[in-house]
């Protein structure tokens, strides 16, 4: 398979216009002259949009770098959701599981994935719906900066990590194996972006209509929604056949979507100064009513945060970081590191009587080990030094190597029978501490999202004016209240 860059590319060349022309096909008389293009995106500032694409993914980026190294303090809350959720993915997958649909779920939860938040910007500007290219492009962005705290510190590991028995048919699958360690830190199941995102697209959809009093159905883009609306579906089953998704994700996905969506909705008239310039309305008053309501929610949220720390802090070596069945494999990702840096690793086995066998080697290398959810431990085995860990005892590594991703491969060697097989990964990084004050830095927009999502609905019902509507409060009828 060629690289995912490679393929990604391809889909945007060939499906890009493919999908423009398609849902145009009823209505011919939305789409853009090929000429005009470079004036609309002029005229319509969609060069921002572009920039904001770059910004999520640095954004994302800095998010990814924070993660493995505030471990030592965030923990995980795996073993929570499992006691309140069990194993019912497990049934789903092996319910379901062949080879030709894990082939298309996997290419689908990746590369359809990403093509449908970049084309759903491109083809709403195609079609001349301005405010509706503002919404989606906002959607990516601000959804996954609401979904930073959560995914910082509330670690929940994938199904396949925790489950015995259940297959990472993703994460175990060659080149795919490779993109995911290095974009990927298989702890962040909760909540689901998969969802997240389609669903604030079709909150937005359906807000955007509401609004204007135009009946969904009705609606020039009716066909693209419910393309829309099928791919979510789709996604759904997808995170828990896959491995990776708990079900408990999907309605807290829901919930990040239409914090957003919401959120979105009220802003992009501003933005757009469609009531004016920028901050008109906005007095000296407003700001520290603002400041006051939305930093007081801020804090309170802060305070939660370093309240889950706390607890993690006290409770992390009474809770493993994987569990094995007979035969299984699963891996955890080492960060990569920079020159005269270092990780170090304490792997711990909390089996009684079985021993536990370890790989620890560079990402790139394992690949041709991992085929449809499968690492044939064998043939690494044979090729790569295997160290075993007793009973009750710990392991130790040290990872020096600059700019490559590590993986340390897990193996449970027992027959059937033999019980579950519980590991504690304890890794080290350096500046730990500098890099969880960053973590909380960076989880301050989306706590300032939430919080002014909950003022600005108090303010609307103190005032009788309707949830949906988006105009600026300066401009509400009812009492002319200044933003």
């Amino acid at each position: 398979m060629a690289s995912p860059y490679w393929v990604m590319m391809g889909i945007i060349l060939l499906l890009t216009p493919a999908i423009c022309w398609l849902f145009t096909l009823h209505r011919k008389e939305m789409r853009m002259p090929l000429s005009k293009i470079g004036d609309m995106i002029h005229d319509q500032r969609y060069y921002l949009h572009i920039m904001g694409y770059i910004v999520i993914i640095i954004w994302k980026g800095a998010t990814d770098k924070l993660n493995e190294p505030i471990k030592y303090a965030t923990g995980h809350w795996t073993d929570w959701v499992y006691a309140i959720e069990g194993e019912p993915t497990l049934w789903i997958q092996q319910t379901f599981e062949n080879t030709t649909l894990t082939s298309f779920l996997n290419f689908h939860y990746l590369f359809i994935y990403l093509f449908l938040i970049y084309v759903t910007t491109v083809y709403y500007a195609y079609t001349g719906e301005r405010d509706m290219t503002d919404k989606v492009t906002l959607n990516y962005l601000l959804i996954y900066a609401i979904a930073v705290p959560y995914y910082l510190f509330f670690n929940v590991e994938v199904t396949s990590s925790w489950i015995p028995g259940m297959k990472a048919l993703l994460y175990h699958d060659g080149i795919y194996t490779a993109f995911y360690v290095s974009h990927d830190p298989l702890d962040n199941a909760v909540p689901s972006l998969h969802v997240a995102i389609p669903f604030g697209i079709l909150l937005l959809n359906w807000m955007h209509c509401r609004e204007r009093g135009i009946k969904l159905r009705e609606w020039a883009h009716w066909r693209y929604h419910i393309f829309i609306l099928a791919n979510t579906i789709l996604f759904i089953f997808t995170i828990l056949y896959l491995g990776i998704h708990w079900i408990v994700d999907i309605p807290l996905g829901m919930i990040v979507g239409a914090i957003g969506a919401f959120f979105i909705h009220q802003i992009q008239p501003r933005l757009r100064n469609d009531y004016g310039k920028l901050f008109q309305g906005i007095s000296l008053k407003r700001w520290r009513v603002h400041l006051l309501v939305e930093g007081i929610v801020t804090i309170l949220m802060v305070l939660i945060l370093m309240s889950a720390v706390n607890y993690q802090a006290d409770t992390n070596d009474e809770r493993p970081s994987f569990r094995l069945g007979p035969g299984d494999s699963t891996f955890e990702i080492v960060q990569k590191i920079g020159h005269y840096e270092s990780v170090e690793m304490n792997i711990t086995n909390w089996h009684e009587s079985e021993t536990l066998q370890v790989i620890l080697i560079i990402t790139e290398n394992s690949v041709e080990q991992m085929d449809a959810g499968h690492i044939n431990w064998q043939e690494l085995s044979e090729e790569w030094a295997v160290i075993e860990a007793a009973p009750g005892e710990s392991i130790q590594f040290q990872v020096s190597q600059p700019k490559v991703y590590h993986i340390a491969i897990l193996h449970h060697p027992g027959e059937d029978g033999s019980g579950i097989m519980e590991v504690k990964i304890d890794n080290n990084y350096q500046d730990s501490e500098q890099t969880l004050t960053r973590a909380y830095l960076l989880s301050i927009p989306s706590l300032w999202i939430t919080g002014w999502v909950v003022h600005r609905l108090w303010r609307m019902k103190k005032n009788g004016v309707h949830w949906l509507t988006s105009t600026p409060s300066h401009a509400w009828p009812s009492n002319g209240e200044n933003e």
